[in-house]
This record gives structure tokens, C-alpha cells and sequence, in this order.
């Protein structure tokens, strides 16, 4: 380990926290994401001023454009209604009819629409919800920030048909992520001179950043929409997943290649190409193009300079392996976190047989932690085929990264969160204990002072999709060799269940999502009454951060009923669920 980070430990441990080790003190739960346009608010990073970036999903109040919809769409929507309302706690069959086919729903039926326009998700003539939001929480008031999204023709009203990821905020200010192009309604009329509406848009995923809080959104192009030949620019792929506390590095992915064979396919006259006379008869060209758009790109690791006047340069990472000139698949390189000095971390495939130096054409890969340095990938993991499918998530200013590697424990895919020192001539992970031995966890954030926050497994069961194991977030102190669950560090009587944590400061100020219950409330944002006329209740996620406070560590196990402090009340497992598929989502690959 470097001089410098044993220094960095050492001030982290006499900071002016005043805490001789995170064990001293507990901590308290401030709520950073109750807002009245959304269901759910997840964190995601929490800076060193006091500013937050919050991510969200589940609108209320969703701009459904009613005349897209026809006769059957309503009848469908009807049926559906009626065969599983009794399926769905609290929501009726349609309630009227005819005020819905005029725009003019009740929560309830509102409700149903909204689902209709989710179960069609795939079709492109149907209007498109949008799964994530970005906001920042500035001054304790957490406000949205519109990325690419624009309101419709003729209306106030934004689409909410863009995936808006807010990844993160630096120490000075700056936001980044990545996000859609807004889906539009585009009339077509066909060779059966019948008139179709589709929804189009311009391109899948953009990083951008913005150094004013969201006023100004600089979008940040990939090189496959700079080429001298625009004709193939069918919109490409970028994302910033991470920034330089000093702003002035960010990384992540962007597109730097197109696949062939769907190039040939759109560019194709005949043989049911999209340029082909017969197809353009009955599709737009831009629909058709569409349709091909995935998997399209290949992506490589990128690492973005900016300069005083917000201008930007890019350089590509590079992969760890070199394929086979035969071998025709894509390939991944991604990078997540930079810190001031330019070294990135991420990850990119690899090789199962980390020996290998004369790869065939189909040679088993997996995906793998890397540092990118000085030029090169550089794979931190000694036995490719025992740790596999691994993730870098973040690095401090001394060189420490933090991520996890996936290995099989008693037979079951776990992951195990580990913390490198990429200033080491040969990097090896160090895979810290969780919470008991076959429990999967992982690291997402650590700070200057090495203290490194994250999730792991609280249950034992055989766990499956529709059964899993519950987490709560913990913190670990590299020096001491200590980690917390950071539910034993709050009070005995908080409501909330840490059950996520993605960031901490130098203040040892952690970013973190945990399950609360709250009033329900309905497709309209409404607060839902039982027969009694009083609030009903459900478990949601919350944005939190947890703040060191002087204290003990309560003992709670006599003040604090288990199965209520882990908020594990009706819909915790449909909220599990349904928060892994956001996390999934909000980072696209991470």
C-alpha cells in the first residue's frame, strides 16, 4: 500500500468528525427523496459540499395522449382490467369507461392505461414511458433536471418517454450521466392509404454533463456521429458513469464502431432492406433503422478532457484482449470511475484463460475488472475462470478501487466485493468478509480515506427470482478490517431499511437507498384512503443519506420487532424486485 493512502488513513481517522473509527459513532437517516412527482427515488452520489444526485422512476400523473389510442386499445385495456384487477392490491376493474376514452380517467382507470402503454413497450406505435428521472437535492430541496426530453407538439406537457440517468455529481458542482432522445409521434400514411402514428426517436443513450446544476446540459457525442459520412449516423451511443472530483476527467463508454451486417441490412435496396422501395412503402425509413438499433454499436472505454470553456476531448481506453480476426462478435470495454490524477477504472472482456495469447475465433470470454493506466488495460484478477463477470465501480485520489467479481459458492453464482491498490506493479483484489460466508456483496464507492460502502446479503435461503435474499448496505474500513451493516449504526426506532448504500464522502457522509413505509398514493399522485377514510400504507424507496452523529451504537434486540425494522411488510419483495431492474437500467451496464 502507498505512502500516500497510509497518510490519507491516517487523517480519515482523526478527521474532524472526530471519530477514532466509524464504530464510535451512529448515524442519522436524513430523507432526501420524498417528492410528489415519483413513487420511488434511489441515490446516487452525495458530494463534499452537500449536494446530491437522486435518481427516480414511477410517475405519477403520467401525459397519456389519449387520441393514439383507438377503439380497440380501450376494449383491450377494459378486458385487461377485468381479468386481473383482483391480482393488484387496492385497484378496481375499470371505473368509467367513457371518461377514459375522453381523456379523462379516474386514478384508477388511469392506472390500467398506463400498464397497457408498459405491456406495448416493444411495439413502435404506441406511446413510450420513460423509466428513470434525474434530479439533484440542493439546499434540502431535491428538484428535477430535464435532460433531453421536450414536450410534446403543441403542449406544455414533456413526453416522460426518456431514460434520464443522473450518475453523478462532482465535489465542484457538475452533473453527468447519460440519457434518451424523447419518443415523437410521427404520422405515416401507408400504401393502403391508411394513416399510422409511430414513435421515433433520435438516438438511444448520450452522456452529457452539465457545470451549472442542470441550467445548461452539454451533450457529449460519440465519434460513430463525428465521421465525414453522415449518412451513417443513426444516432450512437455514449455515457459518462463517473467523474474527476475536480471536474476535469470523465469516463465511460461511448460507440466507435457499427455492425456491419446491420449496416448492409439498412443501406440494402431489395431483399427487404430498409431502403428497400417496397418496405418504404409501408415504413418510414428512421422506424425501420430503428429496429435495428439494437446491438448495433460497438463500445469502448472512453475517457473525456475538459477544458476551461467546457470543451471536450476524447481518447479511447482501449480493451484487455485482442480477438480473433475471425471472430465477429462485439466487444465491451467500459470504464465507471477517474479520479484527479486521470487513472480510470471499469471493466471490458477478457479472456476465461487469462494465459491465452493466440485466441480462435469463438475463444470463451468473460467480463473483467480493470484499471486503465498509463496506456494500458490492465486486469487485476489472477484466476479468470475461478473470478469472472467482474465490475469496477469507483477509485479514490491515492489509487484504491472498489468493486466486486462474481465465483461460485456451494454451487450458486455469488458476487464478492474487493478493494485493489492500482499503484501496485502487479494489482491483485483483496476480497473482504461480508456478512457471512456465502452472502454476496459488492463495493460501490470509496472515499479518500478508505472507507468503502455497498450492499450484501442478509438471508441464508435458496434464493431465486421470485424468492431472493434481501441486502442491506454496510461500510468497511480498510485499516481496521471492520464491516457494519449500517442498519446497527441508526437508531433502534428509524423507519427506514438501508438496503443500498452508492456513495461516502470524506465526511464519512453516506449516499443510500432504503425502504420506508409511506401514504399510498394512486396513478394521479393522490393520497389512497381504506374504508375508514384513513392514509393507506406501502413500503417505497427513499433516497437517504446517513449522517455521522456522536453516539453509541444502540443494542436493538429487545426494542425492535425483526420483520418490521427490515421493512419486510406487504410488497417488499415486489419492491426488491422492482429496484433491481431500476439499478439495472439506470447505469445501462453497470
Amino acid at each position: 500500500m502507498n505512502k500516500f493512502f497510509k497518510s490519507m488513513l491516517a487523517l480519515g481517522v482523526s478527521s474532524a468528525l472526530g471519530l477514532t473509527a466509524v464504530n464510535a459513532a451512529t448515524y442519522r437517516v436524513i430523507d432526501k427523496g420524498d417528492v410528489d412527482t415519483l413513487k420511488f427515488t434511489y441515490s446516487q452520489q452525495f458530494n463534499n459540499a452537500g449536494e446530491m444526485a437522486v435518481s427516480g422512476t414511477e410517475y405519477y400523473n403520467f401525459p397519456v395522449q389519449y387520441e393514439y389510442l383507438d377503439d380497440d386499445d380501450f376494449e383491450s385495456i377494459d378486458r385487461t382490467a377485468e381479468l386481473f384487477h383482483e391480482t393488484v392490491f387496492g385497484i378496481n376493474d375499470i371505473e368509467d369507461y367513457e371518461a377514459m376514452v375522453a381523456g379523462n380517467p379516474t386514478a384508477n382507470d388511469l392506472y390500467w392505461v398506463v400498464r397497457y402503454l408498459k405491456d406495448k413497450s416493444a411495439s413502435q406505435t404506441y406511446q413510450k414511458v420513460g423509466q428513470a428521472m434525474a434530479m439533484i437535492n440542493l439546499s434540502n430541496q431535491t428538484e428535477e433536471v430535464v435532460i433531453f426530453d421536450k414536450p410534446f407538439e403543441g403542449t406544455d406537457a414533456l413526453t416522460r418517454s426518456t431514460t434520464d440517468f443522473i450518475n453523478g455529481i462532482t465535489d465542484v458542482g457538475w452533473i453527468f450521466g447519460n440519457g434518451s432522445a424523447p419518443f415523437m409521434p410521427k404520422k405515416f400514411v401507408n400504401s393502403n392509404e391508411t394513416e399510422i402514428t409511430y414513435f421515433h426517436r433520435d438516438f438511444t443513450t448520450r452522456g452529457y454533463f452539465s457545470p451549472d446544476g442542470g441550467a445548461t446540459i452539454v451533450e457529449v457525442l460519440p465519434p460513430t456521429e463525428q465521421t465525414d459520412n453522415p449518412d451513417r449516423h443513426y444516432g450512437g451511443e455514449s455515457a459518462l458513469l463517473g467523474m474527476s472530483d475536480s471536474s476535469n476527467y470523465a469516463v465511460g463508454y461511448a460507440s466507435v464502431g457499427l455492425d456491419e451486417d446491420r449496416v448492409e441490412f439498412i443501406e440494402r435496396t431489395d431483399d427487404g432492406g430498409c431502403n428497400d422501395p417496397v418496405v418504404l412503402a409501408d415504413l418510414p425509413l428512421e422506424v425501420c433503422i430503428q429496429g435495428q438499433l439494437d446491438g448495433m454499436y460497438d463500445l469502448d472505454a472512453a475517457l473525456w478532457t475538459i477544458d476551461s470553456n467546457n470543451e471536450v476531448t476524447v481518447e479511447s481506453l482501449g480493451i484487455l484482449v485482442e480477438p480473433h480476426e475471425d471472430d465477429t462478435r462485439t466487444y465491451t470495454s467500459l470504464a465507471q470511475a477517474v479520479n484527479d490524477h486521470g487513472v480510470a477504472v471499469g471493466y471490458s472482456h477478457g479472456w476465461v484463460n487469462e494465459q491465452e495469447t493466440n485466441p480462435e475465433r469463438n475463444e470463451a470470454r468473460s467480463l473483467y475488472a480493470v484499471v486503465f493506466k498509463d496506456g494500458k488495460v490492465i486486469s487485476f484478477t489472477e484466476d479468470h475462470e475461478k473470478y469472472f463477470d467482474s465490475r469496477t465501480y469507483d477509485i479514490n485520489n491515492a489509487g484504491i478501487a472498489v468493486g466486486h467479481a462474481t465465483t461460485y459458492v456451494n454451487g450458486s453464482a455469488r458476487t464478492k466485493a474487493f478493494w485493489v491498490d492500482t499503484n501496485e506493479e502487479t494489482p491483485r483484489m483483496v476480497l473482504p468478509e461480508s456478512y457471512f460466508k456465502g452472502a454476496a456483496h459488492t463495493a460501490r464507492a470509496i472515499n479518500n480515506y478508505g472507507f468503502f460502502v455497498g450492499e450484501g446479503e442478509v438471508e441464508t435461503h435458496n434464493d431465486s427470482g421470485q424468492n431472493p435474499r434481501r441486502t442491506e448496505g454496510y461500510i468497511y474500513d480498510i485499516t481496521n478490517e471492520l464491516v457494519q451493516n449500517l442498519n446497527d449504526l441508526t437508531e433502534c426506532s428509524s423507519p427506514y431499511t438501508i438496503i443500498e448504500a452508492r456513495d461516502i464522502n470524506d465526511d464519512n457522509v453516506i449516499a443510500a437507498t432504503a425502504v420506508v413505509k409511506a401514504d399510498r398514493r394512486d396513478a394521479k399522485g393522490e393520497i389512497m384512503l381504506d374504508e375508514n377514510g384513513n392514509p393507506q400504507r406501502e413500503d417505497v424507496l427513499r433516497a437517504v443519506i446517513l449522517e455521522p452523529i456522536d453516539g453509541e451504537i444502540e443494542d436493538c434486540t429487545e426494542e425492535e420487532d425483526f420483520v418490521e425494522r427490515q421493512g419486510a411488510g406487504f410488497g417488499f419483495y415486489t419492491i426488491i424486485s422492482l429496484f433491481g431492474l431500476a439499478a439495472i437500467r439506470r447505469r445501462i451496464f453497470k
